[in-house]
């Protein structure tokens, strides 16, 4: 009877033969020191460098927010160097895709704030129908000067908005141009009147929505404008030329969270 044969045959090396190489492939992909240099990277390039590391950085609807969130849940016990990368393909993705060439990603930004003047006390006496029938006509009057003029709307605020612009002259066209369009606007005995403020700085951006102390400056500010009228601080008349803009300013204005220092002026087109 023949002897067994122990000897390996071409398959079996072949795949013995790969195994090394695959385990060293996995254990580079794992290694702490790599990751760490990767997520390192991030911070160098545009846009949220937390991308995909918590849930309001993915928040939104665009296709980068969505593959965020699916890559993220998928290797959330398994950080590897891929991880990493495929996290840092879609931050600069999401950075860069709605507004590249319009918005900046990290740079100043005009920061701008409105709503209707007494909508609250309207709305209470008119009911849900009426309301909700005038904000559909604001939201289409209001909205398209703000992408007309190199705007972003961040988010709808009830009966207003927050925007960012990449210039403050582009701020102040947008707003003036909603006014306009909002003139001939009736609804139940209703006539909404926009106030707006808007400030300059340089708000932390996660996914789709800006924080920081300049973006309470600016929704402070709008909050003290009266009826139809636009308050912009300092900062925000800075690269203004003086014969485009008539400005007067409002020396007794107070409004908690917004430093002393800070100057704020009500606003108009020359």
């Amino acid at each position: 009877m023949a002897e067994p044969d122990d000897t390996p045959d071409a398959a079996d090396e072949s795949a013995d033969a790969g195994e090394p190489t695959q385990s060293k492939t996995q254990k580079l992909a794992a290694d702490p020191r790599l990751i760490s240099a990767a997520r390192a990277l991030r911070k160098a390039l545009p846009g949220d460098s937390s991308f995909g590391d918590d849930p309001l950085s993915t928040a939104g609807s665009k296709g980068s927010q969505q593959l965020g969130r699916r890559l993220a849940e998928a290797t959330a016990e398994k950080p590897t160097v891929l991880r990493e990368a495929g996290l840092s393909a879609l931050q600069v993705w999401d950075a860069l895709g709605s507004g590249a060439g319009r918005i900046p990603v990290k740079a100043d930004l005009t920061i701008v704030f409105t709503d209707l003047v007494e909508f609250s006390n309207w709305s209470m006496r008119a009911g849900d129908g009426p309301a909700v029938e005038l904000l559909r006509k604001v939201s289409q009057a209001i909205e398209p000067p703000v992408s007309e003029n190199t705007g972003k709307v961040v988010k709808r605020l009830g009966d207003g908005m927050m925007a960012v612009f990449a210039a403050p002259e582009d701020a102040l066209a947008a707003v003036t141009a909603a006014q306009e369009r909002l003139a001939p606007i009736e609804v139940f005995g209703y006539r909404p009147i926009l106030r707006a403020g808007m400030h300059v700085g340089r708000p932390e951006r996660v996914g789709d929505d800006y924080f920081g102390v300049d973006v309470n400056i600016a929704a402070r500010v709008a909050e003290a404008a009266s009826g139809g009228e636009i308050l912009a601080t300092g900062s925000a008349l800075e690269d203004f030329d003086e014969d485009s803009v008539k400005t007067r300013r409002k020396r007794m204005f107070r409004a908690k969270g917004v430093p002393p220092e800070i100057k704020v002026y009500s606003v108009r087109a020359a």
